[in-house]
């Protein structure tokens, strides 16, 4: 006579019993959805290194943000590529009340008043140096980038955006956009903190989207080492402690551990993003042939939402909606 009592298979055997007892799952409502907004009228591009990913001109991203919010995605995070001639060493740009992206948030708000408007805040779209601040004798300068981030943050805020999401990794940055939001009046801007935003690999897409390079050295002197942990737990509660409504990882699948460790400590909503880098390898991977692609996407956002993320900004919100309705 057989004496194994405990089977785990048992809740196992079916799709239905495995639907039924699955501990995480996916839906539209876990996804912020990037965009990349070029000047002009008309324009699109796809990213070479991200195939079937484009940058578009401004009304032709207003177009797009409908399909999404009738697609069920409700949140878009907004990165803009400015031309060379505007870029500087002191973000005048980035705080141009007529700039592309406080006219992009006008736009989308004013065409999709529901859907949650995230602004990228950071100074190396609009740097001379593709750094995320100052730069004076070769050195990323803390505190001055941090007066121009707030000033950045509060010109977003008053085009109309829901969220502001400071990626550049300065010290004190959290409690500086706060108090600048405060002051203005502007209590309901949230803050989504780029909070354990590593110095990675997994970038070089991006990069080549934005034109976004560091123009010499890396960002190792902000950026954190891959090789911490706890520095990025200790990074989310500061940021926590300063003010930011949620805190997020960067990037996603090598860091899932980070994710986890987060999420056991915070008091806020998680989010991950997974980057460029991870878009293409799936991607890539899928195109030749050694991969499921529709199985490889949706297999990775389930590991984010089991290591703990709430929210996932990701590349595939819209592939992942189409192998949803599928099901």
């Amino acid at each position: 006579m057989n004496k194994l009592v405990k089977r785990p298979r048992r809740l196992r055997t079916t799709s239905a019993i495995r639907d039924l007892v699955a501990e995480n799952s996916i839906s539209a409502n876990d996804f912020i959805t990037p965009l990349f907004v070029l000047e002009g009228e008309g324009k699109i591009k796809e990213i070479a290194s991200m195939p079937g990913y484009w940058k578009k001109s401004l009304d032709l991203t207003v177009e797009d943000v409908k399909k999404l919010w009738d697609m069920g995605l409700k949140s878009v995070l907004l990165f803009v590529q400015v031309d060379d001639s505007l870029k500087d060493n002191a973000g005048t740009e980035a705080v141009n009340p007529k700039g592309l992206m406080q006219k992009a948030v006008r736009g989308i708000k004013a065409e999709v008043p529901e859907m949650h408007v995230m602004t990228d805040v950071a100074l190396d779209p609009y740097s001379s140096f593709g750094h995320d601040g100052i730069v004076e004798d070769g050195k990323i300068i803390n505190d001055a980038t941090v007066e121009v981030l707030a000033e950045m943050a509060l010109s977003h805020a008053r085009a109309g955006a829901d969220m502001v999401a400071p990626s550049d990794m300065m010290d004190g940055r959290i409690a500086a956009i706060r108090k600048r939001l405060d002051e203005q009046g502007l209590i309901d801007t949230g803050i989504m903190s780029y909070s354990a935003k590593y110095a990675s690999s997994f970038y070089g897409p991006f990069r080549d989207a934005l034109d976004s390079a560091p123009g010499f050295g890396d960002k190792k002197t902000y950026q954190m080492n891959p090789a911490n942990a706890t520095e990025g737990v200790k990074e989310a509660m500061l940021d926590i402690e300063e003010g930011a409504d949620m805190v997020m990882v960067k990037p996603g699948l090598p860091y899932l551990d980070i994710v986890h460790r987060v999420k056991q400590v915070s008091v806020v909503p998680v989010s991950i993003y997974q980057v460029s880098g991870e878009y293409a390898m799936i991607k890539a991977a899928a195109e030749k042939g050694w991969i499921d692609e529709e199985k490889a996407i949706m297999e990775s956002l389930l590991s984010c939402k089991r290591a703990g993320a709430d929210l996932i900004a990701t590349y595939f919100s819209r592939d992942a909606v189409r192998i949803l309705e599928k099901k």
